[in-house]
């Protein structure tokens, strides 16, 4: 399922986030919405994640890498294959840092621990938001 924010804001960076947990989302999306971002779309599987970016067209997508039973890495991949722009970021909590190559590999950006988040640089891995635009 898709869901859709009404206000859109071309000055502030347009993100998609999926993941399978609402409760994850959830705070994925205060989080980053206070940090500047407008979360245009969330998903919680690989069908919903293709469809919210044909759709929303976002710069950039927070993305889990155990996305119940699709493999956050292959949907990636395909994403990134499909919008060689799109500003891809994968996010767990497993242990996934050391797994660079795969990480580079399906075209991401970065990975990110889910606990990390709220202190993650994301300009490292997306265009920069500024918290004070709206």
């Amino acid at each position: 399922m898709t869901i859709i924010v009404e206000r859109s804001s071309a000055t502030r960076p347009r993100v998609v986030i999926v993941d399978d947990q609402a409760g994850f989302r959830s705070v994925a999306r205060r989080l980053l919405e206070a940090r500047g971002y407008d979360v245009v779309a969330e998903a919680a599987s690989a069908a919903t994640a293709i469809d919210a970016v044909e759709h929303h067209d976002p710069s950039a997508l927070l993305l889990d890498v155990r996305l119940g039973d699709d493999d956050g890495f292959g949907v990636c991949g395909t994403l990134t294959r499909s919008h060689p722009d799109l500003a891809v970021l994968l996010a767990s909590d497993g242990d996934y840092e050391h797994l660079e190559d795969q990480i580079a590999a399906c075209g991401a950006r970065g990975f990110v621990r889910k606990s990390h988040l709220a202190r993650a640089d994301l300009g490292n891995y997306w265009p920069r938001a500024d918290p004070h635009k709206e």
